[in-house]
């Protein structure tokens, strides 16, 4: 299993900047008529003292052991023909009826009950959650991480924001400046960490998503948290992702690739869905050309947050129907 997600509604969310600022001290004359003496002969100047780096941070050893145990369950799946990056084939041949049918369970379904952490929902029907606003997409890294992974990653959420604004027609695209989706990489010793930063980001969060992240279990291997602006409302306005660093390379592409589709308003599972990243068999790691269409569904711009699965059901199976060959 990579990972139970789940989304929450949140009111209107509201940001703070801190600006720094020094002042040039003006104690010391910059001019003086005094004369220095002569430099005695073969005075040889002290050396220049040479920055000494600070000693890198040592990992705990449950960060080290939790490192160990992804990388079994990676290996372990890849041994059973899991984690597949073919993006399907021959063998998951779907028929727009099936896009329609997995449409409806990924994105008109919640896994969670909304707003009450890790309850599993009831499974009554949803409706159409999506983000309206531009999504302005930033990466933060716990201290915990390691340095040779940062860069990768930083280059793979880019890689991916432009591939998901492409297959959306939504504006999606890396940008610090006011972010309002944050993708943050977090290692077993950044845990304390995380539950302060998303109430920093989200300050009305509900006390119930918090304590989620207090001790996340290993069974967790990444999450999404959305919110919308409004109360119970379905048009997202923030949304915070939490993925692991202690995961292997696929692993963590795995993660990459989900938490942020399902940050996009692509919310459930469904043991049905193939070839589907949204399907916790793990048969697949990475969006897949069905998720791809799931996307253009949610987004085509008659789906509108609120909908209903019978009010959104026309334009699904007419967009389905053109998608499908």
């Amino acid at each position: 299993m990579r990972g139970r997600r789940f989304r929450l509604a949140s009111a209107a969310l509201i940001g703070v900047t801190v600006l720094l600022g020094c002042d040039v001290s003006t104690l010391a004359p910059r001019k003086t008529t005094v004369t220095p003496e002569v430099r005695p002969a073969g005075l040889v100047p002290p050396p220049t003292p040479i920055a000494v780096p600070a000693p890198p941070k040592t990992r705990s050893a449950a960060s080290k052991g939790l490192s160990d145990y992804y990388a079994r369950v990676q290996n372990d799946l890849l041994v059973r023909g899991l984690l597949r990056t073919d993006g399907g084939g021959p063998d998951t041949v779907f028929t727009d009826t099936m896009l329609v049918r997995n449409f409806e369970q990924i994105a008109l379904a919640e896994e969670y009950e909304r707003g009450a952490g890790l309850k599993p929902s009831s499974g009554s029907p949803s409706a159409v959650k999506k983000w309206t606003k531009p999504i302005r997409m930033v990466t933060e890294f716990g201290a915990g991480v390691p340095k040779d992974q940062i860069a990768e990653d930083q280059a793979r959420v880019e890689a991916y924001a432009a591939r998901l604004a492409r297959i959306t027609g939504h504006p999606i695209q890396m940008n610090a400046n006011d972010p309002n989706f944050h993708v943050l990489f977090m290692s077993e010793d950044d845990k304390t960490k995380i539950a302060p930063r998303i109430k920093q980001l989200v300050p009305d969060v509900t006390p119930s998503a918090l304590t989620v992240f207090d001790d996340l279990p290993r069974s967790i291997h990444c999450l999404v948290v959305a919110f919308s602006d409004t109360p119970n409302g379905y048009d997202y306005g923030q949304a915070i992702a939490i993925i692991r660093s202690e995961h292997p390379d696929l692993l963590r592409r795995s993660c990459i690739h989900e938490e942020i589709a399902q940050g996009l308003g692509l919310g459930n599972d469904d043991p049905r869905a193939r070839p589907s990243i949204f399907n916790d068999d793990d048969e697949f790691a990475l969006l897949t050309q069905h998720d791809e269409m799931l996307l253009k569904i949610l987004y085509d711009p008659r789906l509108r947050p609120g909908m209903s699965r019978e009010q959104a059901r026309h334009i699904v199976v007419e967009r389905a129907t053109a998608l499908v060959p």
